[in-house]
């Protein structure tokens, strides 16, 4: 197949993965916004309901005015949209993204919204509960610690531990910010994990759940089942197509199988199957052609046939009544006369149905046609000798006289030319030879009654004779100029009549390259 074919190919299926790779940035990006959207609302959910339980937060959580923009007020004030007051009206808990990070609300104590606004979400809530959980445990005593725990890692959802012994302690690089500023935030086993001293140097470990991860195996697996199911729909749709098409072809072949020759595929311009349509549509003309070529073949061969058996037959009967033996040799003279015009159409019969039927085996070689065509006309007017048989061929030809062609075929189409001219010429025939870096020229023209315009392209049909004589001397098989172009059409070349400026007669003419063309001539 050509390269183009592969290149349309290969566009469509690029064009496909990158349908495929946009529906998957998409989905995955809305997906991924839900997940995020309730993702942080379920994550922040308990430091936020910790801090509407208290009757007056911002006194009680002070340090979280100014390290995270903690607010109290309504919500009208805080330029909320409805769908957000309604949601707080319900009493859930809502993460609004903005340019500078998100907002958590939630509807307080005493009906007003309260509003954290963080610029990293995971992390301040985290150190924000760390703070929360060393209030609290500074403010209970030693035998209330563990009450306190639980009632912090239930209320925080957090994972609240007191360290005992060093084994549990992280490296020493987080023991110095501890040391140094009262906690550290850290990560260990992708889980978000603080480390809070207390008042009394107790170490508290607090464990938070998982951050939020965009490539969690069900986002993958679904992304995974939609690629899946695009590319499996979009191959189904494809095969279907090219199904179709097929069967299209079938349908055809079916109805040529019955009969139908003259059914064709019509499969449109630019579908997969459109050369196989095209190749199939001209095998399809070439078997009508050989057929319709067969039937008048057989049709025009037994009316061929009949003249010279009827001769032989009453030349049959006449012998038994010759009387002398001049008499009897003319007769038996006649008989071989016409079994050698049945040897004849026999033998132009089978070139002509060897050159339809795929042509020969074409061994084009390097010859001269100059002197092919020497030859043709010193044989031809040795055949006639009454008339004027002449070639022209002139210094630039014999310069490009050397071209690739079968010289048998080339010799057997000239000679065709020829000897129908001199069947039809007064006086003379003159043939035209002319050859450049490019192409091949013959012209046979003779000084006869020539052929009207109209009949221009019926005298290279089969059979076809423009007088109904069919005696020797005048009549031929009407197949000389049907083998003289099949001849050229397998020389990739074109063979066709006009009239004849110079002697008045008819002009044929054989036109082919003069090198081997680079594709066959079919």
């Amino acid at each position: 197949m050509p390269l183009k074919f592969f290149l349309k190919l290969y566009a469509r299926l690029a064009g496909l993965a990158a349908l495929v790779i946009l529906l998957c940035v998409v989905l995955f990006t809305g997906i991924n916004s839900v997940r995020s959207q309730f993702w942080h609302e379920r994550f922040s959910e308990p430091l936020m309901r910790w801090l509407a339980s208290s009757p007056a937060p911002e006194q009680q959580y002070h340090w979280m005015v100014s390290q995270y923009d903690f607010r109290v007020a309504g919500a009208r004030e805080l330029s909320l949209s409805q769908v957000v007051r309604e949601r707080l009206g319900y009493g859930q808990v809502v993460a609004v993204e903005d340019s500078l990070g998100y907002r958590f609300l939630v509807t307080g104590f005493h009906g007003e919204a309260l509003q954290l606004r963080t610029s990293e979400p995971y992390q301040d809530i985290a150190v924000a509960s760390a703070q929360i959980t060393r209030v609290h445990l500074d403010a209970a005593g030693p035998e209330e610690r563990d009450e306190a725990v639980e009632r912090l890692s239930a209320g925080l959802n957090v994972t609240v531990l007191r360290v005992q012994g060093p084994g549990a302690l992280p490296g020493d690089a987080v023991l110095d910010r501890v040391y140094s500023h009262g906690s550290a935030f850290y990560h260990d086993k992708g889980e978000g994990r603080i480390l809070v001293q207390l008042a009394d140097g107790e170490l508290i470990q607090i464990t938070l759940p998982a951050p939020f991860n965009p490539w969690a195996w069900p986002v993958i697996l679904l992304l995974v089942a939609v690629s899946g199911s695009v590319l499996a729909l979009s191959l189904l749709l494809a095969l279907r197509y090219l199904d179709s098409n097929l069967r299209k072809v079938e349908s055809v072949a079916v109805r040529i199988a019955r009969g139908e020759m003259s059914a064709r595929v019509e499969a449109g311009e630019g579908t997969i199957v459109s050369r196989l349509a095209v190749s199939f549509n001209g095998m399809a003309e070439q078997i009508q052609r050989l057929v319709n070529v067969q039937r008048e073949m057989i049709h025009a061969v037994s009316h061929e046939l009949r003249t010279p058996v009827a001769r032989i037959r009453f030349g049959v009967q006449m012998i038994e009544d010759c009387q002398g033996q001049e008499a009897l040799q003319k007769q038996l003279d006649g008989i071989d006369g016409d079994i050698q015009e049945l040897d004849e159409l026999i033998d132009e019969i089978l070139t002509y149905a060897r050159l339809e039927q795929g042509g020969p085996i074409f061994s084009l070689q390097e010859a001269s046609i100059t002197d092919i065509v020497k030859q043709v006309v010193a044989e031809q007017q040795r055949v006639r000798p009454a008339l004027r048989i002449e070639g022209e061929i002139d210094d630039a030809t014999e310069h490009w006289a050397m071209a690739d062609v079968e010289p048998r075929y080339i010799h057997r189409a000239i000679q065709n030319l020829v000897g129908n001219a001199g069947r039809y010429a007064s006086g003379k025939v003159l043939v035209r030879c002319h050859i450049d870096e490019d192409h091949c020229r013959i012209d046979v023209e003779d000084d006869g009654p020539g052929i009207p315009e109209e009949e221009w392209e019926k005298v290279f049909t089969a059979f076809a004779r423009l007088d109904d004589s069919r005696t020797r001397t005048s009549g031929g098989y009407g197949l000389g100029l049907s083998i003289v172009r099949r001849i050229l059409y397998w020389h990739n070349g074109q063979a066709f009549v006009s009239r004849s400026d110079s002697l008045g007669g008819a002009r044929f003419s054989l036109v082919w390259p003069r090198k081997k063309p680079l594709e066959p001539g079919f």
